[in-house]
């Protein structure tokens, strides 16, 4: 069974900086996408970035110039490393990956991001 464990959340001031790493255990499934989402109380949850096997990446127009999403392949592993945090960041984020084999996307547990102004 795929696990996705997140960690580095945590609270951080206007400006500050953290980084989220996701791990994976339980499967040696090829993850054709990995990424990070986030949900901020009361609103529904969305991309914040997404790296694909072939590089290409996508990046939520609010977080474009601040954040940086790696992944490492042969490890199953993607970070995310968010600078020049905002109050409006603040949110639970989530770890994911896409696996074409399954036909599916798997999920971390999340991890709690908040920014103080």
């Amino acid at each position: 069974q795929v696990q996705l464990v997140e960690s580095g959340g945590g609270l951080v001031q206007s400006g500050g900086s953290l980084r989220l790493s996701c791990t994976t255990s339980g499967s040696a499934s090829y993850f054709y996408a990995m990424g990070w989402h986030r949900q901020a109380p009361g609103k529904q949850r969305d991309l914040v970035a997404r790296m694909w096997s072939g590089g290409l990446t996508n990046i939520a127009d609010s977080v474009k110039g601040r954040f940086t999403i790696s992944r490492d392949g042969a490890t199953n592993t993607v970070s995310l490393q968010m600078n020049s945090l905002k109050p409006e960041d603040t949110a639970v984020y989530y770890c994911d990956a896409y696996s074409a084999n399954a036909g599916r996307d798997y999920w971390g547990q999340g991890t709690q991001v908040t920014v103080s102004s």
